[in-house]
């Protein structure tokens, strides 16, 4: 699976941007797609997952109501979309790709066996 993400730049406080990952090679219902970030100093953090499957969307909690992630089956691609943004969610947005991710295991990174190579968000006046 190789994944390319898309959508990042610099934004106003309270403002949206959408990221896009594109996803190419096998994907199917055994796979768990996810969004993870990485601001500079700080370990990678997960923030969103979504089964390939459909539903089953999960959230850190500081991202919780702005954020909503989704994916569309026919392109192979998954969306996060980002409202409301704030200085604090300034950073790399990575997308994962892993198989036979079990519940308990959506939010740590090493369950993930496929990476993109980031965009970047800025948010900032």
């Amino acid at each position: 699976v190789q994944l390319v993400e898309s959508g990042g730049g610099l934004v106003l406080p309270g403002y949206s941007l959408r990221l896009a990952c594109a996803a190419s090679g096998t994907t199917n219902n055994g796979y768990t797609m996810a969004w993870f970030r990485q601001a500079p100093g700080n370990e990678r953090e997960f923030v969103a997952a979504i089964r390939w499957s459909g539903g089953a969307e999960s959230y850190a909690s500081s991202v919780k109501g702005r954020f909503a992630i989704s994916r569309d089956k026919a392109s192979k691609t998954v969306f996060l979309q980002m409202n409301t943004l704030k200085p604090e969610d300034t950073a790399a947005y990575y997308c994962a790709a892993g198989y036979g991710v079990i519940v308990s295991n959506t939010y740590n990174a090493r369950a993930y066996q496929h990476w993109g190579q980031g965009t970047q968000v800025t948010v900032s006046s």
